[in-house]
């Protein structure tokens, strides 16, 4: 297998890490022995439905002060709001189906006899499962927040030691996708290389039916997990050009790993907050598409504007993302003979079923004219002659293109074409 590798990104601050070991205390000793309990008992075989084939879309309210929405206002209300924007704002029909809820949506401890984990009732007065019906019934799904540690990063109960209870809990709830974080792990809990079918991660992915679609963060994690949605990514997210750039400069490092099933999540989708332009936003959409990391909207979408919605439900740039055909992403190129250097590089080309696909990043802050030779880009044959297709307008381009094709690109955006031999 092939291990992940995992980058905390908080804001312009990049530093790599295997496992957060945030607790010094010792993990209790039910903890330290659930682990073989549930290796026992966790199914062998591997789900044979497509849940993870494909990178997620969707929301999540983020505890985060940077996404606007404190963690008191996650609550029934506006996650059913939300759900009903996704069909209303014509997400829906693009292809977002995950509403997720993230950390403090519980109360601070666990039931007493049961030990299962009990919804806040002030937040969730009807309780998760009603919530998650009322958002299947929109024919959406719903994901909720866990942590492999003893507390959540917040403060709320994790799941070390309850991962049978939590993973049948959720189950009965109807919750679809998990995000499974990894605040506050006892420092003498280690972890042994797991056997897929064999260990707790596929006791909270697969013992569930239908089997969630399980975001680790923060993980040492292989990506042979099959149905999982594996992550090779996991960042405090911070809407600034400074992130956008690092998070893309990390991602390049692993593209060899992502395919069907395997998606490295390059974190929460920063539209509509912070200060970025309009075309730094598009740059950091047209990121996580051509990287096909999962794309979970992070701020309220009743505060997007049209020309932010367009973005986010550009069709042809979500038709590479969501590609049936064609899973791997799209992969930095040299543009021509005595290209610059750039960090992140400015040049990408990928495949879909559609054709060859070429992404330009202006990384400069001013407008750049940018050029590249057809030849240079892999899969297109040299001498050729060749259509060009702007994917964020939905237009061919005049004309027919031989040899090169320049482009002027704003500062900070990213240009999308399609590129068909004639």
């Amino acid at each position: 297998m092939i291990p992940s590798i995992i980058a905390l990104a908080i804001c312009a601050v990049i530093a790599p890490i295997n496992r957060v070991q945030s607790s010094p205390a010792a993990a209790p000793e039910s903890a330290v022995k659930s682990s073989a309990v549930i290796a026992a008992a966790a199914p062998t075989a591997l789900p044979s439905k497509s849940t993870g084939r494909l990178p997620a879309l969707g929301q999540a309210f983020s505890i985060l002060a940077e996404d606007n929405i404190p963690p008191s206002d996650i609550n029934e209300n506006k996650t059913l709001a939300a759900a009903n924007q996704f069909v209303s704002l014509g997400l829906k029909d693009v292809g977002y189906e995950y509403v997720n809820i993230d950390d403090c949506w519980s109360r601070l401890s666990r039931d007493t006899s049961t030990k299962r984990i009990i919804p806040d009732s002030t937040k969730f007065p009807n309780g998760i499962n009603t919530v998650a019906s009322k958002i299947h019934d929109l024919g959406l799904k719903m994901g909720i927040y866990s942590d492999a540690g003893t507390a959540t990063c917040a403060g709320y109960p994790g799941s070390l030691g309850f991962e049978a209870i939590d993973a049948a809990t959720f189950s009965e709830w109807g919750i679809d996708y998990l995000k499974y974080d990894n605040c506050n792990v006892p420092r003498n809990w280690t972890d042994v290389t797991p056997i897929p079918g064999n260990d707790w991660y596929s006791l909270l992915g697969r013992s569930t039916e239908p089997p969630l679609l399980l975001k680790p963060t923060q993980f040492s994690f292989p990506y042979a997990y099959g149905e999982l949605l594996t992550s090779g990514t996991g960042a405090h997210e911070c809407p600034t050009w400074s992130y956008i750039t690092s998070i893309i400069n990390i991602n390049i490092a692993h593209l060899s790993s992502i395919n069907f099933f395997a998606h490295n999540d390059m974190d929460m989708m920063e539209i509509g907050n912070g200060a970025l332009t309009i075309q730094e936003q598009r740059t950091h959409f047209a990121a996580w598409i051509m990287f096909k990391s999962p794309i979970l909207l992070g701020t309220d979408l009743g505060k997007l504007n049209s020309t932010q919605l367009a973005i986010i439900k550009n069709k042809e740039l979500l038709a590479f993302h969501q590609d049936d055909t064609i899973g791997t992403p799209a992969a930095p190129f040299t543009a021509r003979s005595g290209a610059p250097v750039t960090s992140p590089p400015e040049f990408y080309s990928g495949k879909s079923s559609k054709g060859t696909h070429v992404f330009i990043i202006n990384t400069s802050a001013s407008e750049s004219t940018k050029q590249f030779t057809f030849a240079n880009v892999p899969g297109l044959r040299a001498g050729g002659t060749f259509k060009v297709h702007d994917m964020w307008t939905g237009q061919d381009l005049s004309g027919t293109h031989t040899s090169s094709f320049s482009i002027n690109v704003a500062a900070h955006d990213t240009a999308a074409f399609l590129i068909t031999p004639v």
